[in-house]
């Protein structure tokens, strides 16, 4: 049985966890042995055959214009007619948060373990690594939009024609208090079987 000393920290933890807007993420940000300590976090998730079927994309500094760059040129090839506003926008897409972490699903075909539950670790890993930020103090914000699903972008970024984007993590300190959004009511999503 867990030590019961330890569960409040946890559940207040899990409890308190609220996304933040990665306009509202500001430096500073992890430090590289906490960049570290994240990843460590977001890999101790369920990996039905030990597959490892994610892996991780570091964006900080510059690189983080880098990658935006990849972004505004496929914005640019996808909307030809787009105002040189929007563009600049597409182009500081990852540069909001002082850090961004891709989280790479590289789910593929296997003998044993469905490509489904392969996802799911992703996502997993993604979650974890949210929950680890806010363990850490800072904010943070699980992102895909469009660019996370277009191959020009997907090529850039160096991701493998099997690999997606669960999602593109956005962690800094928080600008600012932020209230809680309403949450479902148990009633409505939660039954007992048999009904």
């Amino acid at each position: 049985m867990a030590d019961m000393t330890d569960m409040p920290d946890a559940v207040e933890l899990l409890s308190t966890r609220r996304s933040r807007k990665a306009a509202e993420l500001r430096p500073p940000g992890p430090s590289p042995t906490e960049i570290d300590k994240l990843l460590t976090i977001a890999c101790r998730v369920p990996d039905h055959g030990k597959l490892t079927p994610w892996r991780f994309i570091v964006f900080e500094g510059d690189a983080r214009l880098a990658a935006g760059a990849a972004i505004a040129t496929a914005f640019s090839t996808k909307y030809p007619d787009a105002k040189p506003e929007h563009i600049e926008f597409e182009r500081k897409r990852l540069a909001q948060a002082p850090l961004v972490i891709a989280v790479v699903s590289r789910a593929g075909p296997h003998v044993k373990i469905p490509e489904w539950e392969q996802v799911l670790s992703a996502g997993a890993a993604a979650m974890n690594l949210v929950l680890a930020a806010h363990a850490l103090g800072y904010g943070a914000n699980w992102i895909t939009g469009w660019y996370a699903y277009d191959r020009g972008v997907l090529d850039a970024l160096g991701l493998a024609p099997h690999e997606r984007i669960a999602g593109f993590i956005h962690i800094g300190t928080p600008s600012g208090p932020v209230e809680d959004r309403p949450r479902p009511a148990l009633s409505e999503i939660a039954t007992r079987f048999p009904a």
